[in-house]
C-alpha cells in the first residue's frame, strides 16, 4: 500500500511539473521569443489603412467583390473567409460536386474578367485552398484581372501590371514555393492611388 501511495504521489508530482513546464513556461518562452525576433508576425501581420484603422491580416484571405478589386481564391471557409470556420471543402477528385462548382466557377471568372471561352484559367482562380483563407493568388491568375481592374479605376494596364509586381512575394530560398501576389496588400497599394 506504501507503495501504492509513493506511486501515486510521484506521478501526481510529474503531472503538476509537466503542466507548468509545458502549458505555462513553455509557451511564455516561445511567445516572448516571437515576439521580439517577429513582432509584426507575432502581433498577426495586421495591415492598417491611412486613417489607422485595421484592414486585415496579411496572413488571412479576405473576400474582395468589387470589380475594382483583385479577387481572392475561392473560399470554403464558412460562408467565405470566416475565421472560425476555415477549412476545406472536403470533396474529392470524383465528386460531380465539386467538379459542378468549378465549372461555375470558370464560367463566372472568364465572365468578371471579359475572357474568351477557351482562355486557359489557373486553378487557385477557381478551387478553395485546404484552409479557404488563403491570402495569395498566382501571378498568372492576377495577370488575368489585370485589364478588369484597370479598366475599373480608370488606370493603364501597365501600371496595374506594375503594381502587381512589386506586389509578388517570392520565398526564400525559392525551392520552397511558387511565387505569390498577396492580395489585400495588392489591393490597398491600388488604393493609396
Amino acid at each position: 500500500m506504501k507503495d501504492l501511495l509513493q506511486g501515486i504521489r510521484a506521478a501526481l508530482a510529474a503531472t503538476i511539473v509537466l503542466a507548468v513546464a509545458c502549458c505555462g513556461a513553455y509557451p511564455l518562452v516561445v511567445t516572448g521569443l516571437a515576439r521580439i525576433c517577429f513582432p509584426k508576425r507575432a502581433a498577426g501581420s495586421l495591415v492598417t489603412g491611412s486613417d489607422g484603422t485595421v484592414r486585415g491580416s496579411t496572413l488571412i484571405g479576405q473576400g474582395f467583390a468589387a470589380a475594382k478589386y483583385f479577387h481572392p481564391r475561392p473560399s470554403a471557409a464558412g460562408t467565405g473567409y470566416d475565421a472560425l470556420a476555415s477549412g476545406g471543402s472536403n470533396l474529392g477528385p470524383t465528386s460531380k460536386k465539386l467538379a459542378d462548382s468549378i465549372a461555375a466557377n470558370i464560367a463566372a471568372y472568364r465572365a468578371g474578367n471579359g475572357l474568351a471561352t477557351h482562355t486557359p484559367v489557373p486553378a487557385d482562380a477557381v478551387t478553395a485552398s485546404a484552409s479557404g483563407l488563403d491570402p495569395h493568388i498566382a501571378p498568372a491568375n492576377a495577370e488575368l484581372q489585370v485589364a478588369r481592374v484597370a479598366r475599373e479605376r480608370g488606370l493603364a494596364p501597365e501600371r496595374v501590371r506594375q503594381i502587381v509586381l512589386e506586389s509578388t512575394e517570392t520565398p526564400v530560398p525559392r525551392f520552397l514555393g511558387e511565387p505569390g501576389v498577396n492580395v489585400l496588400r495588392l489591393n490597398l497599394a491600388l488604393d493609396r492611388l
